[in-house]
């Protein structure tokens, strides 16, 4: 990887799909989604395919994909058909390596036998279940449509179809006890899937929550009880053997991390299609940013234009630099300082560098720079303050 250039397909190559529609919209999310209602999806799954013929029109020299993530919004509420002729789509136009990983987002209460099967079938490989809570009160809070008895349910079915499985949990939810989460993640532990993202509640101003907050119906929890609770999140999944990986996410070994999300993490190439989808291409050498409109009409519509490199702005080397360090300090693999060189033409600053290795935040192993444990609680600071 020495002479490889410092950003771009050799540091991974995936692409995400967003799905926006969901059966109901959640309190806390800020992600770009719509109520499902009845709609006909036809015309977004044509777009979807469209795009991603316009996309390998436009990638002609990428290599084939090492990952594809359906994300949203709730992608399990795709008919099984339209996921298979994704994935198949970008098969054909891209290729897929022989061990690409397959990811499906999906809620407890679309889980069922015979979904699970189709999924497989369609040539999924790997489930993100979203169960967020074992605790009913607490699904309630989060708005959520399953209880915790159907959410440890779906976690024992999916894992008789799909061995590697994730599941996502909220934590540091207002007036949350240690007590009670330590109970709630060790019990999320006993269900035996190999791989946990672990977030913190964050109130987003556009949310439902961030409205409650605004008339102070709703108090976030201090920054000192959140990195008490994130603390005792190391604690209870190393114990167990999940250490983090990268800072909300841990793993039973280096086959169930999400290579997918370490694409985004190293500095990888992605395709992003759907409405409001986000990615990062290179096209000529030159990094360029990518975003599809937020609005399913919309989006529908720009599908049917090819992509022009020509209306693409293209990243500046600071910006860069500043997604290399802030995305690969993420990582526990951290992010390598020549890549930072390569890219700017200079080199980061060695006296920050240097106290941040003396008040143990981070460590610097010959060219690599990674945080520490402590230093993950502080991971946006040191990012911006070492970002030229």
């Amino acid at each position: 990887m020495a002479d490889a250039p410092p950003f771009g397909p050799a540091h991974g190559f995936g692409l995400y799909i967003h799905w926006p529609y969901c059966t109901r919209i959640c309190p806390y999310c800020d992600f770009n989604v719509y109520a499902a209602k009845d709609r006909d999806n036809a015309p977004l799954n044509a777009a979807l395919l469209s795009d991603l013929g316009r996309h390998a029109d436009l990638l002609a020299g990428h290599p084939a994909l090492g990952s594809v993530y359906l994300g949203g919004g709730t992608p399990s509420l795709m008919a099984p058909a339209d996921i298979a002729a994704l994935i198949k789509t970008a098969d054909q136009r891209f290729g897929l390596e022989a061990d690409a990983e397959i990811t499906l987002e999906a809620n407890p209460v679309d889980i069922n036998r015979a979904a699970l099967e189709s999924w497989k079938a369609a040539g999924v490989t790997r489930l993100s279940l979203g169960i967020q809570s074992l605790d009913n009160e607490a699904l309630n809070f989060l708005g959520r449509d399953h209880d915790a008895a159907m959410a440890q349910r779906s976690v024992a079915e999916a894992l008789t179809v799909f061995e590697n499985l994730s599941i996502d949990l909220i934590y540091a939810r207002p007036g949350q006890p240690q007590a009670s989460w330590k109970t709630e993640l060790t019990d999320a532990l006993t269900l035996g899937a190999p791989h946990l993202s672990l977030y913190e509640l964050t109130i987003e101003e556009r949310t439902a929550f961030g409205q409650r907050a605004r008339r102070g119906e709703l108090v976030p929890m201090d920054d000192d009880d959140q990195a008490d609770l994130y603390e005792l999140t190391q604690e209870v999944c190393e114990a167990r053997g999940l250490p983090a990986y990268e800072v909300s996410n841990h793993a039973a070994s280096k086959h169930y991390q999400s290579h997918h999300n370490m694409t985004y993490w190293r500095g990888g190439d992605w395709i992003g299609i759907g409405p409001g989808a986000h990615g990062r291409l290179t096209v000529d050498g030159t990094r360029i940013a990518t975003h599809a409109p937020a609005r399913p009409a919309d989006y529908q519509l720009s599908a049917q234009t090819p992509l022009e490199p020509a209306s693409f702005s293209g990243l500046s080397p600071m910006d860069n630099a500043r997604e290399l360090i802030a995305l690969g300090l993420r990582a526990e693999a951290g992010f390598d300082l020549e890549r930072i060189t390569q890219v700017t033409g200079s080199e980061i600053d060695p006296d920050g560098l240097k106290s941040f290795v003396e008040t143990g935040l981070i460590r610097q192993n010959g060219s690599t720079v990674s945080l520490t444990r402590a230093g993950r609680l502080l991971a946006d600071r040191i990012a911006a303050e070492l970002s030229p």
